[in-house]
């Protein structure tokens, strides 16, 4: 699994003095450029508010640009601004996000010996690998700075910058020319992986041409040799024999969100729910109810919830206000912390609030961590922290090496733009009630 951590840190001796006494000091050190702070919509500008050494462009073949900084934190490791999305038809850049980066990886074990912050406890950010050339195909590799990190070599090879095709973004046959229409997408991926104990930790961010952006953080490497005496209950038998013994353990990934819409912090976040009615009729109804989230709020996924942050700066060409939605991935609660217990939080900026639990140097009076957070205040500049876990049973074939085992999100744009962004161009005219051409 992921215990021998004391190996792991003896591996890294320089490294974590150095990163202990950050700690204690309440400090958050960082490579790159200093995070570009949130703008109003007249200030947005087409190019990333960053120098083009860590400045990422990129076009991808269906015609969508995806613009953004990189930078690289002493604790959450990387950290991308100033992500706006360009696709064919939009004259110029729209705004998605001022920041998007990690939050916390919790894991606590099952057997209530270990628990661990990876990000702020445990030297995350340090562990950053270097990659080899087929770990980023078709892409490239750029070189971090890696706070306190080995002092006679701080740069490592590895931040990778790719494309890669998913598969159909649509397909349709028309029904009046018998003609098909058909695309196969493409996303921009930008990702890092990260050492912690036995455990490398694959951060992937993943931009589609449709305007959808993944984040995904994906748990492989090697199960700890030191970690079998776990009791019945606690743990799986792992190789020979029937006896219970590699400790089960959650992996409690959070996320942290700063919407920029069209250049503004100043969004909305709202909420929907529908109910099913069906006592008395023959067919049931659904209808759908939206409630405005105007002050600081945790809230828990259901059948027919959903969340979205909508813009107060920009409408598409429609006459709709741009809005992403919030699309929760599978996710294994666990009830055992305060800040676990609900799958996400909507929190006003606060510059101090980084990490969703064992914050160091929060602002006085607020809390090491993210339910702390939320305390009625009004929300202006809503902060998104989303909560994804994952309640990991080893097999067998967890051994050796790990295959990787992924957990994430979404963000989806809802009327950012007036049309599928990938329309083909004779199929534009096909907008709202649309009626045969004769």
């Amino acid at each position: 699994m992921r215990v021998n951590r004391n190996s792991h840190a003896r591996r890294r001796t320089a490294a974590l003095g150095l990163a202990v006494a950050a700690l204690a000091a309440g400090l958050t050190t960082g490579a790159g450029p200093a995070a570009a702070q949130p703008r109003t919509a007249a200030a947005a500008a087409a190019a990333p508010d960053c120098s083009a050494a860590y400045r990422i462009e990129q076009k991808l073949s269906t015609g969508t640009t995806w613009r953004m900084c990189w930078r690289y934190d002493g604790k959450a490791g990387l950290v991308l601004d100033d992500v706006s999305y360009q696709p064919k038809g939009e004259t110029k850049p729209i705004k998605v996000l001022n920041s998007a980066r990690l939050g916390q990886i919790h894991v606590p074990y099952d057997d209530g010996k270990w628990e661990y912050d990876d990000l702020t406890g445990y030297n995350f950010a340090q562990g950053l690998m270097e990659l080899a050339p087929g770990e980023c195909p078709g892409g490239t590799i750029k070189s971090v700075k890696v706070p306190d990190g080995n002092p006679d070599d701080p740069n490592v090879k590895g931040l990778c910058t790719t494309t890669r095709s998913r598969g159909h973004a649509y397909r349709m046959q028309d029904n009046f020319t018998n003609k098909l229409y058909q695309a196969q997408g493409k996303d921009f991926l930008v990702y890092t992986v990260n050492q912690v104990g036995w455990y490398e930790y694959m951060t992937e961010w993943r931009f589609q041409d449709d305007g959808t952006i993944t984040m995904n953080v994906g748990a492989t490497g090697s199960l700890s040799y030191d970690d079998y005496d776990s009791g019945d209950g606690r743990g799986w038998p792992i190789g020979k024999g029937a006896k219970a013994a590699a400790t089960s353990h959650s992996h409690n990934v959070f996320w942290r969100l700063d919407f920029a819409l069209d250049g503004s912090s100043k969004n909305r976040v709202e909420q929907y729910d529908s109910a099913v009615t069906t006592r008395g009729q023959r067919t049931p109804t659904t209808k759908t109810t939206r409630t405005k989230v105007t002050k600081e709020a945790a809230g828990d996924t259901k059948a027919y919830r959903w969340w979205r942050m909508v813009s107060a700066a920009g409408k598409n060409k429609d006459g709709h206000a741009r809005s992403y939605e919030i699309v929760p991935g599978t996710t294994t609660k666990y009830p055992g912390r305060s800040y676990t217990k609900h799958d996400l939080y909507f929190t006003q900026y606060n510059k101090c609030q980084l990490f969703a639990s064992n914050n160091p140097g929060s602002c006085a009076g607020t809390g090491k961590s993210v339910d702390k957070w939320v305390n009625g205040q009004t929300l202006t500049h809503p902060i998104v922290w989303m909560n994804v876990g994952f309640h990991h049973i080893a097999r067998d074939e967890d051994q050796q090496p790990m295959p990787v085992h992924w957990q994430g999100f979404s963000i989806v744009p809802r009327d950012v733009t007036a049309m599928n962004p990938l329309t083909p161009d004779d199929l534009a005219w096909q907008n709202g009630h649309w009626q045969p051409r004769s």
